[in-house]
């Protein structure tokens, strides 16, 4: 297993596969995950795959990186045969490119639906003043409501959306909220999530209260047609689509209230 100390060697082997640094993503998966990594034996790695476990529920799997040099032989599916093995849950989830889709199928990972990514420049947020800036006082309802709608219990990853996101928003409802998003800078643009919520019209307001102005990123589930209709109204254009993909116990979340991830790496 990796520390940060080795941040350095992953982005190296995500620019080796075409992908950006992604600094900050990077240091919130070491923060509450698990980073393995495989030694090429000259000092950098052949590969990496981050385990983010939620109790024993689930685990959610991502950023599964083979160095060029290292591709078709099957150096991936060892790597993540290790690492569901040491998640010890009922459910692993992630969402796959086209490029890992054949490799998770052969694992016995099953197709939930598919999630496309929309980006594009945003004017910013509306004036609107429904939601309100997250207080310490809101953290376990955040939490509670996380819990419910995930289906599992995310505490360090909760924890970390104060510090991790640049704005964090509820819609307070009497004692509890109704719902709570986020945004966080990521490279040159600003993705917008995690949005959990009881109703579409909370999770809208929602996503037009912390959209800022810049370049901004959706990645939304297609059981969603109301962010997509908000994201083609707003000028963004879809960028690529991913699998959401399951293995073991079917995962016991609610994607009516899920509306967007907080990273496709972390469920």
């Amino acid at each position: 297993m990796l520390g940060i100390d080795e941040l350095g060697a992953c982005q190296r082997l995500a620019k080796d596969r075409g992908w950006g640094p992604e600094d900050h993503k990077w240091r919130f998966l070491f923060s509450v995950g698990h980073v393995y990594g495989v030694d090429d034996g000259n000092g950098e790695l052949a590969g990496t795959v981050v385990c983010t476990p939620y109790g024993k529920d689930i685990a959610a799997i991502s950023m599964v990186l083979v160095a060029k040099r290292f591709e078709r032989r099957g150096l991936g599916g060892r790597m993540m045969r290790h690492v569901m093995d040491e998640a010890g849950t009922a459910s692993i989830c992630l969402t796959a490119t086209d490029y890992g889709r054949p490799l998770y199928e052969r694992m016995g990972f099953r197709s939930m639906g598919l999630c496309t990514t929309y980006t594009g420049v945003s004017r910013g947020s509306s004036k609107g003043s429904v939601s309100k800036p997250v207080e310490e006082a809101d953290m376990a309802a955040v939490h509670a409501l996380d819990t419910e709608v995930f289906g599992a219990d995310r505490s360090q990853v909760v924890e970390g959306l104060p510090s991790f996101c640049e704005t964090l928003r509820v819609v307070r409802d009497g004692p509890g909220i109704a719902g709570y998003g986020g945004a966080w800078r990521n490279g040159d643009q600003v993705v917008i999530g995690p949005v959990i919520a009881q109703d579409a019209e909370t999770a809208l307001t929602l996503v037009d209260e912390v959209v800022p102005e810049g370049m901004v990123r959706l990645d939304i589930d297609h059981r969603h047609p109301e962010l997509i209709d908000w994201a083609e109204r707003h000028g963004l254009r879809p960028a690529f689509t991913t699998t959401i993909m399951e293995f073991g116990a079917p995962v016991a979340n609610d994607p009516s209230r899920l509306f967007l991830p907080v990273a496709q790496a972390l469920g």
